[in-house]
């Protein structure tokens, strides 16, 4: 897969490219990534990028010219016609079913990661397909929330992960949470593992973590279990689980 990322940071994109899983999906050649500093098409010699918002406030705003020949320059860079998506705080929420979606659709995308105070709106009018946010939180640039999705994505391409069927475990991928993982030794601090998943019981060991994803969904994020949906028997566990004593 193929991106391109709109930046006035470039350098800060070397995380992603020179460690773990993402580093070793660069090496097998499973993504590229191009990085473009819209000040390169500055219009001045001080390669100006911002100027003040009209009708005043604080801060500076990112000016249209240079981020518009950005794009561009990704756009003939990756070829083909990619969509544009810009992170922003008023943006659609960021989710693995829209990551899954992305990486099911295309095969190039270009991000643009925004600073100071915003983007000139005209920009987004005519290039940006899509405005998605990360949280209902603010960051000082579009660089980290560009970082995460590139990270979530190649998470999801084939080859990326050194063994293909822990994706399938991860939170958010059946609508849960990932249910509690335990590691050697068998006790720490008078805490001992779960007696089923020393068991050898595979049935059980599956039956066990998918409650368990369950409790903890209906505990920590009720709003993922409600959108989506619990069978009859999940409903009669939870309801059980809900009056056993703690």
């Amino acid at each position: 897969m193929k991106f391109a990322v709109v930046s006035l940071m470039p350098e800060m994109f070397a995380a992603i490219q020179d460690f773990g899983v993402t580093r070793r999906a660069f090496e097998r050649e499973l993504v590229t990534l191009t990085v473009i500093n819209p000040r390169t098409f500055a219009q001045d010699r001080h390669g100006t990028v911002d100027d003040r918002p009209y009708g005043g406030g604080p801060g500076m705003v990112l000016k249209a010219e240079p981020m518009l020949a950005a794009v561009n320059a990704a756009k003939a860079q990756l070829g083909g016609t990619p969509p544009v998506v810009h992170f922003s705080p008023r943006g659609k929420p960021l989710d693995q079913a829209l990551l899954a979606e992305w990486v099911a659709s295309y095969s190039a995308m270009i991000f643009l990661a925004s600073r100071y105070e915003g983007l000139d709106e005209r920009v987004i009018e005519s290039v940006v397909d899509l405005e998605v946010s990360v949280g209902d939180f603010v960051v000082s640039g579009g660089e980290l929330p560009a970082m995460m999705a590139l990270d979530a994505l190649i998470r999801l391409l084939p080859g990326a992960l050194g063994d293909e069927s822990s994706k399938n475990d991860e939170s958010f991928i059946d609508g849960l949470l990932e249910y509690p993982q335990y590691t050697r030794p068998e006790t720490v601090d008078g805490r001992a593992v779960p007696e089923v998943l020393l068991s050898g019981d595979h049935q059980a060991i599956a039956q066990w973590r998918h409650q368990q994803s369950l409790m903890v969904t209906k505990l920590r994020r009720p709003d993922l279990l409600k959108r989506r949906g619990v069978s009859d028997q999940e409903a009669r566990f939870l309801e059980t689980a809900s009056k056993k004593p703690e």
